[in-house]
């Protein structure tokens, strides 16, 4: 007879299973590559059988039936943006679960850890091309989600973040040196303009950077294989055992693709540097252009309130304007971090509220102190 704590702890893991299945059905559905959505699939339904064994083990107890709010949202961002947009975020919380069935005698028993781990090594080798796949599948995910560079929801909430936090500070800094409302509006607006070209400059200077280096490593890597392709097939056959292969096969599949001068340099650039040459790490102005309206949506926030309201009234408005984008973005980041929404959301708020805190009084004493 299992205890309160037992049933807790297989709802919880019923829970999970769900929100697995869902999120996998959502890649099989969105993946262009027939064969990466084959292993979709083919994970969806072994997420649904874990599920099956764990309401067995309620034994008619009520359990969640649907997928929770975290795995919705993701399964959202997956059919709007593409398997690659939330691959990441999926690939970083099997690391991090992938041991949650290690101490469970029940799961033990039937086997769910070494699955757990599978489906861990299976999804890492899609996102990073690291390995995990036997055989000739290993080409067919090699590349195919390089570009993706880290994780774009992360960024896209880090970046509307920076700007929301940075540019609440800086108003609150002014507003508590001084009550002119055109003067903390303008100073918001200066702020907005100069954070967003910063942080656009920037990107495009990493982008330009990565690229470039990217370039000089592949145009080395020709010269090597002009002149040293036996050292280079030597590398490539290298590689492939250690991503699992035996060594004939590994052997045989390394000379089959540099048989081939029109794709051996592709090959190489793809599995010895880790370099999509079709790529190279994106195009800088659309990086350059995405952070600069992230930058400047966040920063937006606190400023709009100064446009119609004057004195107190428009501090109180862009602390509550900033407070609501505050617990979107916690919100927003306790997709990619796998902890409670509500803990995210509050954490963000207290953080922002915090620098807006230290700014203002930093700006109240500068102000007494000028004046």
């Amino acid at each position: 007879m299992p205890t309160n704590d037992d049933v807790r702890r297989y709802r919880t893991n019923l829970q999970g299973e769900v929100d697995g299945a869902a999120l996998y059905q959502a890649l099989a559905d969105t993946e262009a590559d027939p064969k990466i959505a084959e292993v979709y699939g083919r994970l969806a339904a072994i997420e649904r059988a874990h599920g099956e064994f764990w309401r067995g083990r309620l034994g008619g107890a009520p359990g969640p039936a649907r997928p929770s709010a975290r795995a919705r949202a993701l399964a959202w961002l997956a059919h709007r943006f593409g398997a690659a947009f939330v691959l990441p975020t999926i690939a970083a919380g099997e690391a991090r679960d992938s041991a949650q069935y290690d101490n469970q005698p029940e799961a033990v028993a039937a086997g769910l850890p070494a699955d757990e781990r599978s489906h861990r090594r299976i999804v890492q080798a899609v996102e990073s091309a690291s390995g995990g796949l036997p055989g000739p599948a290993i080409a067919g995910l090699e590349g195919r989600h390089r570009s993706v560079a880290g994780n774009a929801l992360r960024a896209a909430v880090l970046g509307a973040n920076d700007g929301l936090v940075s540019n609440l500070s800086l108003v609150m800094g002014v507003a508590g040196a001084a009550s002119d409302g055109r003067a903390i509006l303008l100073a918001g607006l200066a702020g907005l303009v100069a954070g967003s070209c910063s942080m656009a400059m920037g990107e495009w200077l990493s982008v330009t950077s990565s690229r470039e280096l990217a370039q000089k490593q592949i145009a080395t890597e020709a010269d090597e294989l002009e002149h040293s392709p036996e050292e280079e097939k030597e590398e490539l056959r290298l590689i492939y055992e250690a991503k699992g292969l035996p060594e004939a096969q590994a052997r045989a599949l390394a000379e089959r693709l540099l048989a081939d001068k029109s794709t051996a340099l592709d090959t190489l650039a793809r599995e010895e540097l880790g370099i999509d040459p079709k790529e190279l790490g994106g195009s800088p102005w659309q990086a350059a252009g995405a952070s600069f309206l992230l930058f400047a949506l966040g920063a937006v926030f606190p400023v709009v309130p100064f446009f119609v309201l004057r004195g107190l009234d428009a501090v109180v408005a862009a602390l509550i304007a900033s407070g609501v984008a505050l617990v979107g973005i916690g919100a927003a980041t306790s997709l990619f971090t796998g902890r409670g929404l509500l803990l995210s959301a509050l954490r963000q708020l207290l953080i922002g509220y915090a620098a807006a805190a230290v700014t203002f009084s930093v700006g109240r004493l500068v102000g007494v102190a000028i004046s």
